[in-house]
């Protein structure tokens, strides 16, 4: 395990972790949303995945380097997680994967075809490396999370903008999918994986189920 700490910010490094199969650099873009970007590197391969190319391709690029890069999954269909899809699907030729239920928004805002529409259980390979696709309704109908289950390790958990440290994501004011959200959240994240998973938000600083795991009834009780 290095120094990796999750805290990053627009126009600054990136932050990388080293697993022993798996290398994770994390990039904040756009000074005003402050979105995470997420590239994910086979160590034995090279093969290279990116969560998100929310936005600035002329970081996002340089950070994919000569290596290429084989896939991009879209987390969910809000503007501010593809503003770079175009740019960076048009300069790499990488796949194009999302949630089936968001795939056709995302196009249509971007005109990217999502090549890969995505279901709970899928696998998504990087390399050696195997995620897998957690679907969590309610910030958008097609939000996924994916799922990295160390062999070497803890579970690390990518969650776009279906949980953050503090809460599940916005459902802005909508109860019935404020409940969806928290139960998903709740059955296939928490019910599920242990306190040491770390998870990767789309947005601000990385958490842990442990950290966050107390304070699901608060967040019930708060309806946010």
């Amino acid at each position: 395990m290095n120094d990796y700490t999750g805290a990053v910010s627009p126009g600054g490094p990136a932050d990388v972790r080293e697993l022993a199969q798996l290398r994770i650099a994390k990039v904040a873009v756009d000074e005003q949303m402050s979105n995470n970007c997420y590239l994910l590197t086979c160590r034995e391969s090279g093969e290279q995945l990116l969560v998100d190319a929310a936005a600035e391709p002329s970081t996002l690029l340089p950070l994919v380097g000569g290596a290429g890069l084989s896939t991009v999954v879209t987390t969910h269909q809000h503007w501010d997680h593809h503003r770079a899809l175009a740019e960076v699907v048009a300069a790499t030729g990488a796949e194009v994967l999302a949630g089936e239920p968001d795939a056709a928004a995302i196009t249509e805002q971007t005109g990217v075809e999502v090549t890969r529409p995505l279901r709970h259980g899928d696998t998504v390979t990087v390399g050696r490396c195997a995620l897998e696709v957690i679907a969590l309704a309610g910030h958008t109908p097609g939000s996924v999370a994916l799922l990295y289950d160390d062999p070497e390790g803890h579970p690390h958990l990518w969650t776009g903008d279906s949980l953050f440290p503090g809460g599940v994501g916005n459902t802005f004011g909508d109860a019935d999918a404020f409940r969806q959200l928290v139960d998903e959240v709740g059955t296939k994240v928490f019910d599920r994986l242990p306190d040491e998973t770390w998870f990767y938000p789309g947005h601000g600083g990385d958490s842990t189920l442990g950290a966050e795991r107390p304070h699901l009834p608060e967040w019930r009780e708060r309806g946010w």
